[in-house]
């Protein structure tokens, strides 16, 4: 039996801001986008419960139901928002082969990568039963609700460092629960959470349980991993900053990464090392993380696919 096969002009793959900003531009320029939202429709802020710091929005909204108004923009403009994901891809030659769930070809002649990152988490039952009620993966995003409170962020990179000097801003005292003896962040930074008078690391601390009444966080559980000593420290926020990994498992091989596998563009562009393929949002962007600069990268990368057809169509025409 043959494999069905469909032509489109822009495929979209991945559904979070940049995406769907992608397919709004893409879809208003007529490129007639065709979008395959993954398995989690919406990415990363389908898990956030409020959003406060994206503009336009000045009562806040709700993660899911922003990723809605999204999805539904994208479709007024006559985008094909599918559910599925993209098994494997085949950059070798134009027009570009993707397959969706293992079984569809898809031929593509422009295709603009909008998979995502996901967080690292410590694998704890109770960090997903709590996640967005006081854990949260994202300092920058969610720092404000913890104002004048006390928080505990684990981890030991520059990222880590960041973020606890980050919300050491905003809440009251914050404990930094560092594995190991040492920081893995640099001197700068390590310097700079020394110097932050209500930051209290701890090291050689494990995290065991994040404690609550069944609606908030209420503290943590941690146990010195040379003594054996559990302690519990009330807390009202507890964030997690071990790393994002991207999702970029089925572009290896084929995409230019970093050594964490982020997808390298070119700067000031989502252009990748392949012709006719473009990286937005957290897959190739390890610094910012924000739904806002998502979205503004989506909309660079319809631009820039675009950009590329018309180029590409202005050269058939100049050669016939």
């Amino acid at each position: 039996m043959s494999q069905e096969v469909e032509h489109v002009e822009c495929l979209i793959i991945g559904s979070g801001p940049a995406g769907y900003t992608a397919a709004i531009y893409a879809a208003r320029a007529d490129l007639k986008p065709v979008m395959y939202t993954g398995m989690e429709p919406g990415g990363q802020l389908t898990q956030t419960t409020e959003v406060d710091n994206f503009p336009g929005y000045p009562n806040g909204i709700t993660g899911p139901e922003m990723m809605e108004d999204f999805r539904k923009q994208a479709e007024r403009f006559g985008t094909d928002v599918r559910f599925g994901y993209v098994s494997s891809v085949d950059f070798s030659s134009l027009p570009h082969k993707v397959v969706v769930d293992d079984i569809k070809t898809i031929t593509a002649d422009t295709v603009i990568i909008s998979t995502g990152a996901t967080a690292k988490w410590l694998g704890l039952p109770s960090e997903q039963k709590y996640n967005g009620f006081g854990v949260s993966a994202c300092a920058v995003c969610d720092g404000f609700f913890f104002k004048g409170q006390d928080v505990a962020i684990v981890g030991a990179g520059d990222t880590a460092a960041e973020e606890a000097t980050y919300l050491a801003k905003l809440c009251k005292k914050v404990y930094m629960l560092v594995r190991r003896d040492e920081f893995r962040a640099s001197k700068a930074m390590v310097h700079r959470v020394m110097n932050t008078p209500n930051i209290e690391v701890i090291y050689n601390t494990e995290t065991k349980e994040i404690l609550g009444n069944g609606k908030n966080v209420t503290g943590v559980k941690v146990v010195n991993n040379q003594t054996g000593a559990e302690t519990d420290i009330p807390v009202e926020g507890f964030f997690v900053a071990i790393g994002h990994k991207p999702n970029t498992d089925i572009f290896k091989g084929w995409l230019d990464m970093d050594d964490t596998g982020y997808l390298k563009t070119v700067p000031g562009s989502t252009l990748t090392n392949v012709e006719g393929v473009f990286a937005s949002g957290d897959v190739q962007d390890s610094y910012y993380r924000q739904a806002v600069t998502a979205a503004g990268s989506g909309c660079m990368a319809a631009l820039d696919a675009e950009r590329y057809l018309a180029a590409k169509e202005h050269d058939v025409k100049v050669v016939s």
